[in-house]
């Protein structure tokens, strides 16, 4: 910290302390101090302005050390408040969270499904006003809106997929059309990524440990928090961890590659692998519909969870190719943690831990030096949708780093 606020501007030291209260949960101004390498009196000052901003709150003493009790500082919650939306086929997940990331309101809505962009939007506009209302909270307190989306992210007029019509989300311009729909800032990024800055933000993950998420829904995504901010790429669509290839000679993908991670252990690979088996179809009531290829995984995903050895056999599979993949992820980037978030890891998380743990642990470069901790996310289904509000609060309230940051819009 003390390297981030060396020769900072006033309002990149603010950020930075606000920043350092936030992953401290509860801090003094001595701790603050000593962590960020300023002077008692610059810390006072700062403190001073965030605490007449009401962004944060004096909240009683400190343990007693012989003198005089230290005052603790916290966020105030009631301060900032943000919405996310995770749009996703099924469902769109909506959250309303405090400063903290707390969820204060939700709400779960019908999906994409067949509609366009332009029909999904509006019906999204007029629900994410009736929640607004519904909360009840100051509009001068709601910072933004944050948007997760699966897929490439900016549009362009090259598609990857072949099927234009059904694929349109691609070249949409989501943030645009929001933007003049609805009164408050908006950002867009892919589901990985929000499901990571939820995590960093809610999780009160220093700005110092880098770490990568994992998101599984319809494929997989990879999101990477480093120094404090996510890192996406020249064009925002970094963590394309699904089209990862692992076998060369492996199935065509539709992205134009053969033997991706996705194509090998995605949802859809598992419930295609089960459906050969005839009485194991049977058995778990598969539909073999394309519609229903995330419920039918759920349902093998269980009965795995519960043991059933032919489900089992089909998870681990899918687990091992992705915890190979992880494994070269962390062989290149020298990670100490990475999270599996989203709903693909509902119901059989603990068995894609479990061997991810196992792989990376045995085999990783740097094993010797230190281990990998693979876990499951604590945010839940709801994942991307709170990663998309945490994504708000985190430009709004910390810009300290923005050299990669996405701007908002509105």
């Amino acid at each position: 910290m003390a390297k981030i606020l060396k020769g900072a501007t006033a309002q990149e030291t603010h950020s930075a302390i606000l920043d350092l209260i936030r992953s401290s949960g509860v801090v003094t101004r001595v701790d603050l101090a000593d962590r960020s390498g300023l002077t008692g009196a610059s810390i006072s000052r700062v403190v001073k302005q965030l605490l007449a901003d009401g962004l944060i709150i004096e909240t009683g003493l400190g343990d007693p050390t012989g003198g005089k009790r230290a005052t603790l500082l916290q966020f105030n919650p009631r301060a900032r408040h943000a919405v996310g939306i995770s749009i996703d086929t099924p469902s769109t997940t909506y959250v309303v969270t405090d400063m903290n990331g707390r969820v204060i309101e939700q709400l779960s809505a019908k999906g994409i499904g067949r509609d366009t962009p332009a029909t999904v939007i509006k019906r999204l506009t007029a629900e994410l006003e009736d929640l607004i209302v519904k909360t009840s909270i100051e509009p001068a307190t709601l910072v933004g809106v944050g948007v997760a989306l699966a897929g490439r992210q900016g549009g362009g007029d090259q598609l990857l997929r072949a099927n234009a019509n059904k694929y349109a989300w691609e070249p949409f311009a989501v943030r645009d059309t929001l933007s003049a729909a609805i009164d408050h800032p908006i950002v867009v990024e892919n589901d990985s990524t929000c499901a990571a800055i939820g995590e960093f933000w809610t999780g009160r993950i220093p700005s110092a440990n880098d770490f990568a998420t994992v998101y599984m829904a319809a494929g997989f995504g990879l999101g990477l928090v480093t120094n404090g901010d996510v890192y996406r790429g020249s064009s925002s669509n970094v963590g394309e961890i699904g089209h990862m290839v692992l076998d060369v000679n492996g199935p065509d993908c539709w992205c134009g590659g053969r033997g991706c991670l996705e194509g090998l252990a995605a949802p859809a690979r598992v419930v295609s692998l089960a459906e050969q088996d005839k009485s194991l179809t049977a058995d778990l009531g598969l539909r073999g519909r394309r519609s229903a290829i995330r419920s039918d995984f759920a349902r093998i995903a269980r009965a795995a969870a519960s043991g059933e050895p032919r489900c089992l056999a089909l998870i681990e599979e899918s687990a091992t190719y992705l915890a190979k993949a992880l494994l070269s992820i962390t062989n290149l980037l020298d990670l100490d943690q990475i999270i599996l978030a989203g709903p693909g890891f509902s119901e059989a998380g603990e068995i894609y831990v479990r061997v991810a743990s196992a792989e990376i642990n045995r085999l990783s470069f740097v094993r010797a030096m230190h281990p990998t901790r693979v876990e499951l996310s604590k945010l839940g289904p709801s994942a991307a949708a709170l990663g998309a509000a945490s994504l708000v609060l985190h430009s709004q309230l910390t810009p300290h780093q923005t050299a990669n940051r996405g701007a908002l819009s509105g």
